[in-house]
């Protein structure tokens, strides 16, 4: 199994607990997305690849990075992807079964939204991403569904994505579903209660965006 840390240029709110993470990991590739490389020193990783069109890195953050060894591939600046998405493109061609995404929100909304919607990458179908933020985690169901690694009192939140998610059946969540549909507008999916442990999602069509909230976590909250 071979995994994948991306360093995408957003914030990082909680860089303890992300350390903390990251070492039941062990990561083989670690991927700076351009200025998202800043990222590696404080979670304690070593860069194997830095690639974009390097307009957000310092210059002197390059300079060290080539003295390190780390594999640069550059880009123009006038392309049709963003830095995260050639980041991931680049994991997929280095034949990572599980990624994650760290740094991909930030003050930039449409720049964070692009960085969640990249999960419904057509090369990304047959491989395991989620983004992690604090004590958050984000990935997409697709069908059959899932069993989600979590316990009771953590947060679950699941939307649709593209169009209608249909055939939802929920098993272990204080809300739950029983072959429904969520549609795109009305925010009924958001915010569910874990009950019991490893609470299991069944999905017939569509795609849900499922964000997961650790109980401890300061973003935990109710509906």
């Amino acid at each position: 199994m071979l995994h994948a840390v991306l360093l995408a240029n957003g914030i990082l709110e909680d860089v303890a607990g992300l350390r903390r993470r990251l070492e039941t990991w062990a990561p083989r590739l670690v991927i700076g997305a351009d200025g998202g490389s800043r990222h590696a020193a404080s979670l304690g990783l070593h860069l194997t690849t830095l690639l974009g069109d390097l307009d957000s890195i310092d210059p002197l953050a390059l300079a060290e990075a080539q003295r390190a060894g780390v594999e640069i591939r550059g880009w123009p600046r006038e392309k049709d992807e963003t830095d995260l998405e050639l980041a991931l493109l680049s994991a997929v061609d280095a034949g990572a079964d599980e990624i994650c995404i760290l740094g991909a929100l930030g003050a930039r909304l449409d720049m964070t939204l692009a960085n969640i919607l990249l999960l419904t990458h057509p090369r990304l179908a047959d491989r395991r991403v989620e983004l992690w933020e604090a004590g958050q985690t984000v990935w997409l169901i697709r069908p059959p569904g899932e069993v989600i690694p979590a316990h009771p009192g953590d947060g679950l939140s699941l939307l649709p994505l593209g169009a209608a998610a249909e055939g939802i059946t929920t098993r272990g969540l204080a809300y739950p579903l029983r072959n429904e549909s969520l549609t795109l507008g009305p925010a009924r999916g958001v915010s569910n209660v874990v009950t019991d442990e490893n609470p299991k999602v069944e999905l017939q069509r569509g795609l849900l965006l499922a964000i997961l909230t650790n109980s401890g976590s300061k973003d935990s909250a109710g509906r």
